[in-house]
């Protein structure tokens, strides 16, 4: 459904946001969400670009998020760092189907578009909110910096 790396984004602001208003350098949270620390490093860039996340250098520095968790949804973390595909053309390339979709084709497109629409309208601070032990995955507790 969605790549790895955007699992691995998520993972990470929804551990930012559970911990918010305190920096986390990349090991620690690549500990936490057990995602690769020099992988995290590449998935943290992009949400900083998008300005989801920021990071602060030096002594008591890392990363946090740079935009409240209820004004974040999982559509943006996941198109800042691995945007959803819609159909648009025929992924087959038949010059027939140029101005239309193909039934099939359109039916796919449209289920995308309803997960892009679910995504859009789930915050991440929901996430933290909902009825259950942890928002997204077992996070192990984590020593403050």
């Amino acid at each position: 459904m969605i790549s790895q790396t955007a699992e691995y984004a998520l993972r990470a602001v929804v551990f930012l946001a559970k911990n918010a208003n305190t920096a986390y350098t990349t090991d620690q949270i690549a500990k936490v969400t057990q995602v690769p620390a020099p992988y995290l490093s590449k998935v943290l860039q992009p949400l900083i670009k998008a300005r989801l996340v920021q990071s602060q250098r030096g002594l008591g520095g890392g990363f946090s998020l740079a935009t409240p968790a209820g004004k974040i949804t999982i559509l943006q973390v996941i198109n800042a760092v691995d945007p959803i595909e819609r159909i648009e053309t025929c992924p087959l390339g038949l010059e027939d189907h140029t101005s239309t979709l193909c039934p099939l084709h359109k039916r796919l497109d449209d289920a995308i578009a309803l997960i892009e629409e679910a995504f859009a309208k789930t915050t991440i601070s929901e996430l933290l909110q909902a009825p259950a032990d942890n928002p997204l995955c077992f996070f192990p507790r984590v020593a403050k910096p």
